[in-house]
């Protein structure tokens, strides 16, 4: 069995370094790069010629990439493991006003530089539930500022397309991934559960925050 593991923001292949030490033998990792300099349609594609076919496992900004790769390429998922991950936004106005609060994130990066930015970034409530020594936390340094600002700007929730209608779509085995501790991120995976109508769908609460794969790493594989 392949298992294709596609990182969050900010986030490199060795994000995944737990989960895959905690993977049965069976079980081939494959942890692919995204891509920060195409657009989103561009990112999607190159994702499922690199990744080609098993189980996708998107966390957070990858789960919405591999929720794309899904549906745009559905010959390529046999099972689609969703962790603290969103559909899009559904509202117009919301998704223009997401774009623009990323567009400023970006250019503060491009001021600041990747250090200070990683600083604020990994200091949010989201992520404190983090261990310092996490898989991946030194090798997101790699990034440069432009880098990390056009995976913002192509790659943003603001800039996806809005999934929801779509979810009705999935034929695939579905598997929704949240934290207990992350109550935004539970409400939007109970809600992508319900949307599902077509496909399999088990749900599953870990005893976690946002940054699962860092957090419980053994349980995610385990589930995977």
């Amino acid at each position: 069995m392949r298992a294709v593991l596609v990182p969050g923001f900010t986030q490199t292949p060795a994000s995944w370094g737990g989960v895959v030490a905690a993977l049965r033998p069976e079980v081939e990792p494959v942890t692919p790069d995204v891509p920060t300099d195409l657009d989103w349609p561009a990112t999607v594609a190159t994702l499922a010629r690199t990744g080609g076919r098993g189980t996708w496992v998107g966390y957070s900004m990858g789960g919405r990439l591999a929720l794309a790769v899904a549906l745009d390429h559905p010959r390529l998922v046999d099972r689609l493991v969703l962790v603290s991950t969103t559909a899009g936004l559904a509202d117009d106005h919301e998704r223009a006003a997401r774009a623009a609060a990323d567009e400023q994130v970006a250019r503060e990066i491009e001021r600041d530089g990747v250090g200070a930015f990683l600083d604020r970034w990994l200091a949010q409530p989201l992520f404190a539930g983090v261990p310092r020594d996490a898989p991946g936390i030194r090798e997101r340094a790699r990034w440069s500022a432009r880098e990390l600002a056009a995976a913002l700007r192509h790659l943003g929730t603001g800039t996806m397309p809005n999934f929801w209608p779509r979810l009705q779509e999935l034929t695939a085995a579905v598997t929704i991934v949240t934290g207990r501790h992350d109550a935004k991120y539970t409400a939007i995976g109970d809600a992508i559960a319900v949307s599902c109508t077509g496909a399999d769908v088990t749900r599953v609460h870990l005893d976690s925050g946002h940054a699962i794969p860092l957090e419980q790493p053994g349980a995610l594989a385990a589930l995977v």
